[in-house]
């Protein structure tokens, strides 16, 4: 068991975080402010690895002792508790597996999302809002930190767009495999015949550049505009220009919000997508020839969908890369998309 432990090299990482927990106390830690709050970060993540092991090392071991207990009093009750506890550390040890497999550059980080109405009209902008939905419950059911950046309302009904940021764990590792076109097929509710319509919208997943020294924004090299945010129809909501959109003159990249009701923040919030765009920018630079961190951009329309949506006539949510189904789009629309994540990124596993 204790050479078994030792692959993960425990005592290891225990030592460094005594080192790094003493040098933070020195005095004059915090004079590089960005340094120093990138090896807090680093800290945490090794606290959170060593509790992990440690507790899942604590739980074996009580499972060897309560099997050895149960084979010798032969007592139904410790039967049942030894298999409760044994499943109980299956999920922990499978949860664990998935978060193996994200071992990328920027796994870590928090993540944007963008979601953007495609093909379809008002159906395709209402699409749009039930996928902001499904994220934002996602997030809360996961308890993680979540903010919307940005909403962009449609004409009737619904969003063009809506960007927002999601915080936890591997959050951009986890976020990442839902990048793709999100296909919904139902009976409309903006048709006078109730027809069956067929929409599409486009989520794009970029991580946060966390005051990464590779991205750097002048300035001088940004033009900001501001105008009047609108909210559902169209209507402007404010007659104070508080919303928001900044020009990248170097690279022509375009970012808007308009989500708060304070210029400030609109600005505060762009800055951070555009530094987010800015740093997909430079790894797509670094690796041409692969689908780099935003995946392959496809038109959001027949044929290029990660995954359907099915209402009418039947109800199914399928995802077309792993061939993974569910009979309950409901629950999949309020948020239960893990199932469908953690079958992706398996198949991901020695790429």
């Amino acid at each position: 068991m204790r050479q078994w432990w030792s692959v993960f090299d425990l005592a290891g990482k225990e030592d460094a975080i005594s080192v790094m927990e003493r040098e933070a106390a020195e005095p004059g830690y915090w004079d590089d402010h960005q340094s120093a709050q990138q090896k807090m970060q680093q800290l945490g993540r090794l606290k959170d690895t060593v509790t992990l092991w440690r507790g899942l090392e604590s739980g074996s071991q009580n499972l060897i002792e309560l099997t050895e207990l149960a084979l010798v009093e032969n007592d139904s009750s410790l039967q049942e508790q030894l298999e409760a506890e044994f499943e109980a550390l299956a999920k922990v040890l499978a949860k664990e597996e998935i978060n193996l497999t994200l071992s990328g550059a920027y796994d870590d980080r928090s993540a944007i999302v963008s979601i953007h109405a495609g093909a379809g009209g008002t159906d395709a902008q209402d699409w749009a809002e039930m996928l902001l939905q499904m994220y934002c419950q996602w997030a809360e059911t996961g308890k993680r930190p979540l903010e919307v950046m940005d909403l962009s309302y449609g004409e009737e009904a619904g969003l063009r767009s809506a960007t927002l940021e999601v915080g936890g764990p591997h959050a951009f590792g986890y976020l990442a495999a839902e990048r793709g076109v999100h296909r919904l097929v139902r009976l409309s509710p903006y048709d006078p015949n109730n027809l069956r319509q067929t929409s599409f919208a486009q989520v794009e997943v970029l991580p946060t550049s966390d005051d990464d020294p590779e991205v750097e924004i002048r300035s001088e090299d940004i033009k900001m505009d501001t105008f009047r945010s609108s909210g559902p129809g169209g209507q402007n909501v404010q007659k104070v220009a508080s919303a928001v959109r900044l020009t990248h003159i170097p690279t022509g990249i375009v970012v808007s919000c308009q989500n708060e009701r304070s210029q400030h923040q609109n600005r505060e919030y762009a800055i951070r997508i555009l530094k987010a765009r800015l740093l997909a920018r430079q790894a797509d630079e670094k690796a041409k020839h692969t689908a780099g961190l935003r995946g392959e951009r496809k038109a959001a329309e027949w044929g290029s969908q990660i995954r359907s949506y099915v209402l009418h006539p039947y109800k199914s949510v399928k995802d077309h890369r792993t061939n993974l189904q569910s009979t309950n789009p409901e629950a999949v629309l309020n948020g239960a998309i893990d199932e469908f994540i953690e079958a992706y990124l398996m198949t991901k596993v020695g790429e």
